[in-house]
């Protein structure tokens, strides 16, 4: 059995993650008179990036780079360094496992699965989040698409995972898109398993498994 599992808001709460250390940036930028990116922020314009495929292979520090030039033209590199390490501290100090992660993780491998990671952004940024999140060790295999060159919008990375593992006849793809993940899994004949996070009273978080 081959299970290809996504990373962000899959495993762990990325967008919960970016949305905190967003808004602990606020006084930051109204401090520096940064209005626009206050207004950007504010607005939740960033989720916009989500849908950019470009930008599916960059890391953390080069799609910050993309917003403060498409607000400003010209910032203090202090400034965009400021900014940038606040957002960094924030998100990683914020950036958690969804509590049904390592039972699941842990269930599979006593199964005697194949564990692949499929998730797009740039090698560094996502390797990082797995040493955080303590999680590397449990996988197979990582593909990162900043590694391939690949975003998930295309079924490439899809397509090598299921190669690192021709003798696995049952394959399952498992992520929080439909417009990767699954079209991923689909493109591979692969049991597609979309997973919903959704955010308790009590703060915990409850998955939804579509199949």
């Amino acid at each position: 059995m081959l299970i290809i599992l996504d990373l962000d808001d899959t495993l762990c709460n990325t967008w919960e993650a970016i949305r905190i250390a967003a808004i602990r940036l606020i006084p930051t930028l109204l401090r520096l008179r940064k209005f626009r990116m206050f207004a950007y922020i504010l607005t939740k314009r960033y989720r916009e990036l989500e849908e950019i495929r470009e930008l599916h292979i960059l890391g953390f520090e080069e799609i910050l780079d993309r917003i403060i030039n498409k607000i400003y033209k010209n910032l203090e590199n202090e400034e965009v360094q400021e900014i940038a390490n606040l957002f960094d501290r924030t998100f990683f100090a914020n950036l958690r496992l969804y509590p049904d992660v390592i039972p699941f993780l842990e269930k599979v491998r006593e199964m005697g699965a194949k564990i692949v990671l499929v998730t797009d952004s740039s090698s560094s940024w996502q390797r990082r989040k797995l040493e955080v999140l303590g999680i590397k060790d449990y996988f197979d295999a990582i593909i990162v698409s900043g590694d391939t060159g690949h975003s998930k919008f295309e079924p490439y990375n899809f397509h090598l995972a299921r190669k690192k593992f021709p003798r696995e006849k049952k394959v399952y793809v498992i992520g929080d898109r439909d417009d990767t993940d699954m079209k991923g899994g689909k493109a591979i004949h692969a049991t597609t398993i979309l997973v919903k996070r959704a955010t308790l009273k009590e703060g915990g978080q409850s998955m939804q498994i579509m199949l």
